[in-house]
């Protein structure tokens, strides 16, 4: 089982405004702030997100390929967050809409281009 997603960054007050944004939106909380990593997480189920500025001290880099999918609750949510990604500085990689296999999802990258999905199931 997956208990958390990390994602490296190159400013993390940058994407700490970018992921507390989505974070309220879907009821995460912080649940870290190490000064080098910041994390949220459902209260209840201990899953988790993370941010942090890679422990090997070179630039954080997006893995190609890679995206993480973050559970939201009806399509409303879905378009919720996609347009808080957009405000805070994330960039567009397919609108809210259905998907080709039956649920409804949006697509973007947060600030440092890693990418993400909000999606609600049917």
């Amino acid at each position: 089982m997956i208990i958390n997603v990390c994602f490296g960054t190159r400013d993390l007050a940058r994407g700490a405004r970018f992921y507390d944004a989505i974070a309220a939106e879907l009821g995460l909380v912080r649940y870290m702030d190490t000064g080098k990593a910041i994390g949220w997480r459902n209260p209840t189920m201990g899953i988790g997100l993370a941010i942090t500025l890679p422990f090997d001290g070179n630039p954080a880099t997006v893995g190609n390929g890679v995206m993480a999918s973050i559970a939201a609750k009806d399509r409303d949510q879905v378009d919720k967050v996609y347009a808080l990604a957009l405000a805070n500085g994330g960039s567009d990689e397919g609108p809210p809409g259905m998907r080709a296999n039956g649920f409804y999802a949006a697509y973007f990258r947060d600030p440092d281009g890693n990418k993400l999905n909000a999606v609600a199931m049917p």
